[in-house]
């Protein structure tokens, strides 16, 4: 079964806003075409989502699926799967955050492994100096999760979560928290109570930037003009991607660089397609 993508934007639209060379939501969604995610619904504010369905239309030309929902008011993460029950259909489903992006040798298969799951839930850890600004999760010496609580570990918990098809039932059944909010670690913390909370963790050389304000945000624009300044290699090109993982044809790779052919990005994707 498919598994799909909600990208959740925060209050303003700021995932429009580029990072480097390319606008924000670009970092997320690649992410989860690495692990092979095709359909997509993207919710976000009555004010941010007509931006983001210019930007990224229907998918078609990526040989994805895109669709749209409203989010009318921040009630939190959790409501994501309340939303998008009728996307889902019963199948499982995955969460990222509209402005989380990651980079790192070895994640697609990391991310593979978590789309594939059948019981239960994945989320990941990413080891940080001070765990008090975080959500973080502890485990075991086989990496199952013991508390979500703050901050019995080092191990803080980004906005990337795969959950299995009872997610829209579990999240249906949440109640809203202090802040009046579905939380996304009270749906963790029922998959944590049923054993089938995993955790997959992020080594020393991964990089994980939350980019939620102006110096994460320059911090993640310089890190991606260094990467592809030294290496020549583009950081979540979405149409490089679709072209590597064969869902677009390369003749599609030229049309898409040709639309930007007076842009560096464009010169890079009719390289690519030579």
């Amino acid at each position: 079964s498919a598994t799909r993508l909600y990208p959740l934007s925060k209050a303003i639209s700021k995932q429009i806003m580029p990072v480097y060379d390319k606008p924000m939501i670009y970092y997320p969604l690649s992410t989860l075409m690495l692990a092979g995610i095709r359909e997509v619904l993207i919710i976000s504010t009555p004010r941010d989502l007509p931006m983001f369905r210019d930007l990224l239309g229907t998918g078609e030309e990526l040989g994805m699926s895109f669709s749209y929902k409203i989010q009318e008011q921040p009630n939190g993460l959790a409501q994501a799967f309340v939303l998008g029950a009728d996307f889902l259909n019963g199948e499982p489903g995955c969460l990222i955050l509209g402005d989380n992006m990651f980079y790192g040798q070895g994640f697609s298969a990391m991310l593979r492994r978590a789309a594939n799951i059948e019981k239960g839930a994945c989320i990941f850890g990413y080891y940080v100096k001070d765990p008090r600004a975080y959500g973080v999760v502890e485990f075991d010496e086989q990496g199952k999760v013991i508390s979500l609580e703050v901050p019995k570990s080092n191990y803080a918990v980004p906005g990337l979560y795969f959950y299995d098809a009872s997610v829209t039932e579990k999240a249906a059944a949440l109640r809203p928290s202090a802040r009046g909010e579905y939380e996304i670690t009270d749906l963790n913390r029922l998959y944590l109570e049923e054993g089938t909370l995993k955790v997959e963790l992020f080594g020393r050389g991964f990089a994980w930037l939350d980019t939620g304000n102006c110096d994460s945000l320059l911090e993640a624009s310089n890190f991606v003009a260094t990467i592809q300044n030294r290496q020549g290699f583009y950081v979540s090109c979405i149409e490089e991607i679709a072209w590597r993982q064969g869902w677009i044809p390369t003749e599609q790779l030229l049309l898409l660089g040709q639309q930007l052919e007076k842009t560096e990005y464009g010169k890079y994707l009719i390289e690519l397609a030579k």
